[in-house]
C-alpha cells in the first residue's frame, strides 16, 4: 500500500484558532506537514494555538509578522482538550521559519571583534569567546578596538548579540571556573542570560585537570609552571569541570565543555550531558610532529642530545610538571613513544584529525542527539581542507550535521578563494571593460 503523496500545510487542517493567538498562529500556517502527520491531526485536533514559549521567543526577538526567528524549529503538541499547540524549540541548524540551514555542517567564529564578526555573521550558528579573546585580542588591542570604542566585556557582548541575531548561539566563558560558591557561578551565568537571552547563551566550562583554586596562582607567577603533572590530578580536581557542567545543565543552561585535546577525554565528558564537546587539533598536531621528529632523529643517530632536547620540549609543553626537569632519558623516550603511538602520528593521525574521527564515532553511538562536536584550533593551509575531506568521506558524511567548525573569521575566509578566482576575475573584468 502506497503512502499518500500530497502537500499539506498547517492551514490545510482548517482548525479554528484559540482566541487572542491569531497573530502568532498566522506565523506557522504555511508550515508543511507530512501526509501521515496531516491525516492523524485532521482526525483529532479541534483547535490550534501556540505555547507560551512560542510567544516569548517571537516577542523577545521582535520577529516580523508572519515569520518565526532563525535558530528554532517548529514542533507540535496535541493537548488533552484537542488543542494543537505549536511550539518553538532551540535548534541552530534552522533558519527563519524553521527552514533547514543549507548544510548540516555548521560554522562558528572564535572572535570578540564586532568589526570582524559582522561580515561573516549571516553564516554563523555559534560564536565562542573567552576573556583572552575579549580583552587581549580586542578591547586592549588598539588595532582591533578602533578608537577604543569598546571599554568593557558587557559592551562587546551586547554588540555581538545585536550583530549575530537570534539564530546564533554565543558561547561565553566563566571568569573563574574555580569559584567554590556555585551560587556565584549561577549569578554570572544569569547575567549572560539576561544580556543574550536564555535561548542563545551557552556557558563554556573547561576541563581543569590538576588545576584548582589553591594552585591556579602557580600558572600566573614565577615560571608559570604547575607542580602537579597533568595526569596526576586529584580525582576531585580532574572532575570539577564535569560536575560543574552537570550542575549548570540541571539549572537549564547549555554547556560548551571545552579544553578537549585527546579523544580519551570524550566518553567521560559526555556523561556530563554537554551541548558542545570539542576537538582541539592544532597544538596537538604540532606537538606530535615535534615529538616524532626528535624520536626519529634519535633512532637515526642514537645521540642522547635528541632526548635531552625532547625532555626540554615536554617540560615546556606541560607533559612534565615543575620539579620534573631531571626525568631520566629512558622515561622520556618511553613517554614520547606512547604519545606518538596513541596519536598514530605515522598513520591515520598524520593529519592530526584522529581525535575528530574518534569523537564522531562516539557521537554516532551516544544518546544525546542535540550534542555537537566543535572542531577548533586550526591554522595553516592544510588543516581545514583535511577536515573538509574527512567530512566528505562516506565513512563520516552522515555525521556532518553533528559538527561545528570554529576558527577566526579571517582563517575561514581564506578558504573562500583560490588562485583561479584571481585569474578569472582578471579575464571577466577585462571583458567587461571592453563592453563599457
Amino acid at each position: 500500500m502506497h503512502s499518500p503523496s500530497f502537500t499539506a500545510r498547517v492551514r490545510s487542517l482548517g482548525l479554528p484558532v484559540v482566541r487572542g493567538e491569531e497573530d502568532y498562529v498566522a506565523r506557522v500556517l504555511d508550515q508543511e506537514l507530512a501526509p501521515k502527520q496531516y491525516l492523524d491531526l485532521k482526525q483529532v485536533a479541534q483547535y490550534i494555538g501556540v505555547t507560551q514559549e512560542f510567544k516569548d521567543v517571537v516577542d523577545y526577538f521582535k520577529t516580523p509578522a508572519g515569520h518565526t526567528p532563525a535558530g528554532f524549529r517548529v514542533e507540535y503538541t496535541l493537548a488533552a482538550d484537542g488543542v494543537l499547540q505549536v511550539d518553538l524549540a532551540r535548534d541552530i541548524s534552522r533558519d527563519t521559519d524553521g527552514a533547514p540551514r543549507p548544510t548540516g555542517l555548521l560554522f562558528s567564529a572564535d572572535s570578540a571583534n564586532p568589526y570582524e564578526v559582522e561580515p561573516i555573521s549571516p553564516l554563523l550558528a555559534n560564536l565562542t569567546c573567552n576573556p583572552g579573546i575579549i580583552y587581549d585580542l580586542f578591547i586592549n588591542n588598539p588595532k582591533a578596538n578602533v578608537g577604543g570604542a569598546y571599554k568593557t566585556r558587557d559592551e562587546v557582548m551586547a554588540e555581538l548579540g545585536r550583530i549575530l541575531g537570534p539564530g546564533c548561539d554565543i558561547s561565553v566563558e566563566l571568569n573563574n571556573p574555580f569559584e567554590e560558591d556555585f551560587n556565584k557561578i549561577l549569578e554570572e551565568a544569569e547575567k549572560f542570560k539576561e544580556m543574550l537571552s536564555k535561548w542563545r547563551v551557552v556557558i563554556k566550562v573547561p576541563h581543569t585537570g590538576p588545576v584548582n583554586k589553591d594552585n591556579v596562582g602557580q600558572l600566573l607567577t614565577g615560571d608559570a609552571r604547575l607542580d602537579t603533572r597533568y595526569s596526576a590530578a586529584a580525582t576531585k580536581d580532574a572532575l570539577r569541570g564535569h560536575n560543574l557542567t552537570l550542575k549548570l545543565h540541571e539549572n537549564d543552561y547549555r554547556v560548551n565543555f571545552t579544553l578537549m585535546f585527546e579523544p580519551y577525554q570524550t566518553q567521560l565528558a559526555l556523561q556530563a550531558r554537554p551541548y558542545f564537546i570539542n576537538s582541539f587539533v592544532r597544538h596537538r598536531l604540532v606537538q606530535s610532529e615535534a615529538i616524532a621528529k626528535h624520536l626519529s632523529a634519535y633512532a637515526a643517530t642514537q645521540d642522547e642530545a635528541e632526548l635531552t632536547a625532547l625532555r626540554a620540549f615536554m617540560i615546556k609543553t606541560d607533559y612534565y610538571a615543575a620539579g620534573e626537569d631531571d626525568v631520566d632519558l629512558k622515561t622520556v623516550f618511553e613517554d614520547a613513544n606512547w604519545i606518538v603511538n596513541y596519536r598514530d602520528i605515522e598513520g591515520g593521525g598524520a593529519d592530526g584529525l584522529d581525535g575528530l574521527r574518534h569523537n564522531l564515532e562516539v557521537l554516532r553511538g551516544c544518546n544525546m542527539d542535540d550534542t555537537r562536536l566543535i572542531v577548533c584550533s586550526m591554522e595553516g593551509p592544510s588543516m581545514y581542507p583535511d577536515l573538509d575531506a574527512v567530512l566528505a568521506d562516506p565513512a563520516y558524511s552522515d555525521m556532518a550535521d553533528r559538527v561545528v567548525i570554529t576558527a577566526e573569521p579571517g582563517y575561514l575566509a581564506r578558504f573562500t578563494s583560490t588562485n583561479q578566482v584571481v585569474s578569472y576575475q582578471r579575464r571577466f573584468m577585462k571583458a567587461a571593460q571592453g563592453q563599457s
